[in-house]
């Protein structure tokens, strides 16, 4: 079955190249597009994407606003922020926000849907800079040891795969469990440490010592 996905993105061109590029692909199945974050509030919710595109740069309310207010309404929905910027503090507040990926908008076509399938999969996709940043801002900081250390060992072994970008396909082979269980596990993880995305729970991860 083709992963369903939505579009949201202000400027008509961009969103329309979007949907044509992903009519290319019989791996992914487009559901609805949208010019605002308003619209994929009131569509998302009834169209049911398995994962969202989202321009961080939105008018009225942001892409980032946008993704938060979505993933508190949908905590298994995959998102992947759409920018032309590389601005650092717009990639964690999207990340913060709950997107498990970020893509420059210049990724071509082959990025995009290897990016879409990742997400789909538990993975992280971004592009080399932007995990440069994440990377080097996750250990940086510090977080209190007891948020990890209340995990049990199968969920710290499962995090510390989860924090490295490994998929759920990946860890489930790397464990040797099935992908169900990795993801029952995720879900604990993400309850346990008060978080709704990867990177909230990379973070906790790189700041336990």
């Amino acid at each position: 079955m083709p992963i369903t996905i939505a579009i949201v993105e202000d400027e008509p061109q961009t969103r329309d190249c979007l949907t044509r590029l992903l009519a290319r692909s019989s791996q992914v199945r487009c559901v609805g597009t949208y010019a605002t974050g308003e619209e994929a509030l009131a569509g998302i919710p009834e169209a049911k994407p398995e994962v969202i595109l989202v321009d961080i740069n939105l008018p009225k309310m942001s892409g980032i606003e946008c993704v938060a207010k979505l993933t508190s309404l949908m905590p298994d929905l995959r998102v992947v922020m759409l920018t032309t910027y590389e601005d650092r503090d717009r990639i964690f507040d999207s990340l913060r926000a709950g997107a498990s990926g970020y893509l420059l908008k210049k990724a071509g076509y082959a990025d995009l849907i290897r990016a879409i399938e990742d997400v789909y999969q538990g993975g992280a996709p971004m592009t080399a800079q932007v995990a440069r940043l994440v990377v080097r801002h996750f250990h940086r900081i510090s977080k209190p040891a007891s948020d990890v250390e209340q995990l049990t060992t199968r969920e710290q072994e499962l995090l510390e795969l989860l924090a490295k970008g490994y998929s759920y396909k990946e860890i489930a082979q790397e464990l040797s469990i099935s992908t169900g269980t990795v993801n029952t596990h995720v879900k604990n993880i993400y309850r346990k440490l008060h978080v709704q995305s990867r990177m909230q729970a990379a973070a906790k991860f790189f700041g336990k010592a």
